[in-house]
This record gives structure tokens, sequence and C-alpha cells, in this order.
């Protein structure tokens, strides 16, 4: 955890703020002290700091191995912020789907707040009118399936050029950054299907850019933040997540800038045929009477979540999932022959092919169950007072659901912590919301809505992957002793990229 101890000015801050918690606390504990609350059990707070140290540096883990002491409901104190931990699949339906309407807003952090982003974002938004029309926009503009099926051929191309750059390092004998290779194909899926516009073609070095700014977004908004525990220190940002957040912003909305305001141009012209991309119907949206608040402003916010999100869970977890495989050869030669068979060697998936491929669709919900991209989801906030399993969540206490911590629960897994597909097969268990031991999306009204892009691209960018060719890792390592920590932010990531060597297949 960046705490910068050593730094005067953050201990002369924290002074401040531990000052004022006193004071609040006091006025709380008055408040409430008859309200005889039976808060879940949890780990004794220090004074003042509660059990911020207990974070570490990787929460996912601590909380879970917390969570293994006191239960699957518990609270921590975070500063000044209540905090309730959900650790089992029962506690996680309840809170995602039974009583979803006392949890279904967000507990917005500090740094997401850069630019007001959190007041136009479908993300972040409370739940009511406007969320509800940006979730309208997404589900039947965006996702739907209709939509998705009518851009398949566009997926296909899009993966046919993954599959060239592959085959000229093969041809070198030379690595592959897997997450990288990843993330420019979903980086170039998004811009073609809202943009008509393939980034990767840009003579600037614009996947690189975009990269860095999701890879800092997703740091800045994951990692602990004093802000967000210290209230008082909301204002001085102290450890300036907040103010690098802004400047990741100003880099992407000044590529949507110009994007932007060269469609309005073109769509001036006389004759212009309106391009069946996302960025034209939003445009053709936002003119309507009744766009219901879709000025250019929202559209630039959603273009934000759209592709810090579309990029980065969907590069990550085909990282982890070629990971996992080459560090269990015998899972890969099975998926291998699997597509063999099913397919033939040497060819392209197609979308119609998945369904055909259960053995590749267990390897993806396996990797989804030890390898979550958004470890606790996003944060809710309990609207009211919810009584749950004899104790009170409080008002306005941080709700985390621990999802890492529930894809290893030895009570619903055997060998939970061992890579094995097989477990999925001949299991109606799905990773869309509905089965709530795998739940990587999330689930009830705020689940991921780029779910159905995410699941066709991670089977096609994997199975081709691993249809084409073969793979051993960079210099020779033993896949036994690769290196599989990971690093913690709002996505988990790979501590150490995986580099790979593709290799031309035996026939």
């Amino acid at each position: 955890m960046e705490f910068s101890v050593a730094s005067a000015l953050i201990t002369f801050l924290l002074t401040i703020a531990l000052i004022q918690a006193i004071i609040l606390i006091s006025k709380r504990n008055k408040r409430t002290s008859s309200c005889n609350f039976k808060l879940p059990p949890g780990p004794k707070p220090l004074p003042f700091l509660g059990n911020l140290l207990e974070l570490g540096d990787k929460p996912h883990k601590s909380l879970a191995n917390l969570a293994k002491i006191y239960g699957p409901l518990m609270t921590l104190k975070l500063g000044q912020i209540t905090t309730i931990v959900i650790s089992s699949a029962n506690l996680a339906k309840q809170v995602l789907l039974t009583l979803d309407p006392s949890f279904c807003n967000r507990n917005v952090v500090e740094a997401i707040q850069a630019r007001e982003h959190h007041q136009v974002s479908v993300v972040w938004l409370p739940v009511g009118a406007p969320w509800r029309n940006l979730r309208k926009i997404c589900n039947s503009y965006i996702f739907s399936n209709q939509k998705l099926d009518s851009n398949q051929e566009l997926r296909r191309k899009k993966i046919q050029d993954l599959v060239d750059q592959v085959e000229a390092s093969c041809r070198l004998g030379a690595a592959v950054d897997i997450g990288e290779l990843a993330f420019k194909a979903s980086l170039n899926v998004l811009s073609t299907s809202v943009f008509s516009l393939d980034l990767s073609d840009s003579k600037s070095d614009i996947v690189r850019e975009f990269k860095e700014v999701v890879r800092c977004v997703m740091d800045e908004v994951g990692k602990p933040n004093l802000a967000d525990y210290f209230p008082i220190l909301r204002k001085i940002d102290p450890q300036r997540r907040k103010q690098r957040v802004d400047i990741q912003f100003g880099v992407l909305f000044e590529i949507f800038d110009r994007i932007i305001d060269k469609r309005l141009l073109l769509r001036k012209q006389p004759g212009y045929i309106p391009a069946n991309d996302v960025l034209d119907t939003l445009l053709s949206l936002s003119e309507d009477d009744n766009s219901e608040g879709l000025d250019l402003n929202c559209i630039k916010h959603l273009f934000f979540d759209l592709f810090v999100a579309g990029t980065d869970t969907t590069s990550s977890t085909l990282e982890w999932a070629l990971a996992e495989l080459l560090k269990n050869p015998k899972t890969l030669i099975k998926a291998q022959a699997e597509i063999e068979q099913t397919i033939g060697k040497g060819k392209l998936i197609q979308e119609s092919d998945v369904v055909k491929l259960p053995y590749l669709q267990a390897v993806i919900k396996e990797t989804f169950r030890l390898h979550p991209a958004v470890p606790f989801l996003l944060p809710r906030k309990a609207g009211e007072h919810v009584e749950i399993g004899g104790f009170t969540v409080p008002k306005d206490a941080q709700v985390l659901v621990n999802a890492w911590a529930i894809g290893r629960d030895p009570s619903l897994w055997e060998d939970a912590d061992l890579f094995i597909p097989e477990r999925f097969l001949g299991s109606d268990i799905d990773a869309r919301g509905r089965n709530f031991e795998l739940i990587p999306f999330g689930a009830g009204r705020r689940i991921c809505p780029g779910l159905p892009l995410a699941i066709r691209m991670l089977h096609l960018m994997l199975g081709s992957l691993i249809n084409l060719f073969d793979w051993k890792l960079e210099s020779g390592i033993n896949p036994n002793v690769m290196n599989m920590e990971d690093r913690f932010g709002i996505t988990l990531q790979k501590a150490n990229p995986l580099l790979a060597v593709p290799l031309k297949l035996q026939h």
C-alpha cells in the first residue's frame, strides 16, 4: 500500500485526519449508541486507523484470509469508513440480487470523481433515470445480440490481424507479450465498432498511449487511498491519485474530441450517409428532443467507460488463461485436441464454433474462477440499515463482494486452488450472473454491460491462438516455476507480463 509513511507532509495530513476522526467518531458513537447495531464480526480496529494496516498490498488475499477467521460476513473499519466484506456465494446473492434495492448504488471512490466522471458514468451513477437511460443505450445499441451478431465479421478480421502479428513473431522465433497483444486486439475491435476506425493504423503510438492510460486509471482507482478513508483529506488529495486520473482523462478526451469533431463536420456535409457505428448512433440520439440528457460530454464519458473497462479486463483474462494453459500442459493439449477434432487444426475459431467446444468454454470459466478480472467487483453502498444473517449492515457502509475469495472457497470447489477446467464439464454453471459461485462480471441489474462482448472475444482469441500455434515460455523457462503472482488494482494483472514464443504447429 502506497502510504508514503516517511513523508512529513502525509504524516501531518494524517494527523489532522485522525483528530477529525476522533471528533466524528465521538459524535457518531453518541448518535448510534441507542441503535443497538449488531455489526458482523471482524478484527479489532486500531484507534483511528481502524483495520487499514491489515489490507496489505493484496487486499483480496488479506480479506480472504480474515474471512476464514471471522466468517463470510465481516466488518472492517477503514479509517472512518465502515466496510462490510462478503465472501460467500449465498451472501453475494443476497446483496447483489435479493436485497439489491438496498445495495444497488456505488460507494464512489475519490479518484474516479476526476472531471465529475461519477455524475455521468454508467458504471458509477446511482440507480435512477440517467443511469437507466445509459444502461438502455449500452444494452440496445452497443452490446445487444443483434448488434454483436452484425459485427461478427469485424471481430473475425481483428482476430486475423492478431494471428498475423503472432505469425510474424513465430517466423522470427521472438516472444510476444500476450497481454499487450490481447489489449491491442480488444482496442481495435472496440474502436472499429465505435468509431469505424482502427486505432492501431494510426501513425502515432496510440495503442501504447491507450494502454498506459488504462493501466494508470485501474491502478489509481483500485489502490487504497487516504482520501477515501478520511473524508477531510478529499480536497487535499494527499496521494495525488485524483490528480493523476484527471490527467489520464485529458489524454483520452483529447483523442475522443478529435474523432467526434471530425464526425460532426462530416455529418453537416450534404448527402452524408451515416456510418453503422456507435458514434453516429449516439450523435443521432443526442440530437433527438428525447435524448434525456445524452450530450457530447456524456458521450465522451461513456466512451471512457467502454474503452477502459473493455480493453483491460479482456486482455488480462486472456493473459491469465494462456498462462494457466502453459503451466498445465496436459490441459493445453486437451483443449487443442478438442478444437482439432471439431473444426480442424490450424484454423481460426468462428463464433459459431464455440458452442461445440465445451472444454474451451470450461477453460475460460476456470480462468474466471481463479482470476476474476475485478476481485472486489465494484464497491457498493448500503442505502439503509439492512439485516443479514442476524447482523446489521448500517446505512452508508461500504460493501465489498470478494469474488476472488468466492472463486477459491473450498466449500464450493474441490481442490479450489488448482486449475481444473474439467470441473465445469457437464455443469450448468456459467459466468453470466446466474450462479453466484462464479461472478466475475457481477450480477443483478448492475452486472457489467460489456459481458456479451467479452465472452465472445475471449473464446475467439484463446481458441485461435492455441489452434494455430504451439507455445513455450521465453528463454526456455520451465512452466512449473512460472511466476503466477498478481498485482492489485481495480483489475488483477499478472505481476510479470506473460512473454511466450509462438511455435509452428507440428502436423
